[in-house]
């Protein structure tokens, strides 16, 4: 995975924290003090308050997984690019860890990262916009179970890159190596290259082509996964095609 250091330097500004109470909030905070630069990398050994999608928690033990936050300049990126800009994210992180996993690693809709029906990780960005709405800059948070064997009774589908491989990781090394793959990606954001994005997002999506059970509000339906559009909708269904926006369904996943 190359990367042009002239046009992105994710990763070359490093900050190491033994502990914290989330990477977001830290990064957040250089980005209201205008401490904050592009690419740079906050990594924690420990967070204590871990941020996912919704309002939910991500729960993670210390020591044991990669936990970092990126700061990236988006003022490039008109606000109605905000899903392409996701999904570029995911498909790095995706193929990162695809590096690991003999190209077993998928996207679940809209940025979590799955392995054989179970959840190695997940992504929530959080984005500085201005009262004119520029988009001035994106803290990508990505978790990544590495070494973790024991989950919380909670969370019922996760799995590590330990648990998958057998093998052991240093969770520093894999985070420094995550960032030509951020790179990469990011300079084809800078390149417009967004229907090449959705493709490959598309080519790389969770159960596309399966039928699967959703749920939403209190009705439990099968319907098949047909792919995602430009604006981050969910497509599924057979003659009739149906579109969800993020949170409106649910997806029932077989347990473990």
């Amino acid at each position: 995975m190359s990367s042009n250091s002239n046009i992105s330097a994710i990763g070359q500004r490093w900050i190491e924290l033994s502990t914290v109470d989330s990477t977001n909030n830290y990064a957040l905070g250089l980005i209201k003090t205008n401490l904050a630069e592009h690419g740079t990398v906050i990594f924690a050994h420990e967070q204590t308050a871990g941020k996912g999608q919704r309002g939910k928690t991500w729960i993670s033990e210390p020591n044991s997984n990669l936990i970092v936050s990126v700061i990236l300049q988006t003022e490039f990126l008109p606000l109605h690019q905000q899903f392409v800009f996701s999904a570029a994210m995911a498909l790095a992180v995706q193929n990162f860890f695809n590096n690991y996993t003999a190209n077993e690693t998928v996207i679940k809709w809209p940025n979590d990262i799955y392995w054989n029906d179970r959840k190695a990780g997940g992504i929530l960005i959080e984005n500085s916009i201005s009262g004119n709405g520029t988009w001035h800059r994106a803290v990508v948070g990505i978790g990544l179970n590495i070494q973790q064997t024991r989950f919380p009774e909670c969370l019922s589908n996760p799995v590590s890159l330990q648990q998958i491989t057998g093998k052991q990781f240093d969770c520093l090394e894999l985070a420094h190596a995550l960032c030509p793959f951020l790179n990469h990606y990011y300079q084809l954001l800078q390149a417009g290259a967004y229907s090449d994005i959705l493709l490959q997002y598309n080519q790389n999506l969770y159960k596309k082509g399966a039928t699967v059970k959703l749920k939403k509000n209190n009705t439990v339906f099968d319907t098949t996964i047909q792919g995602i559009d430009e604006y981050g909708n969910l497509l599924t269904g057979d003659t009739f095609i149906q579109s969800f926006g993020f949170g409106e369904v649910e997806w029932i996943i077989p347990t473990k």
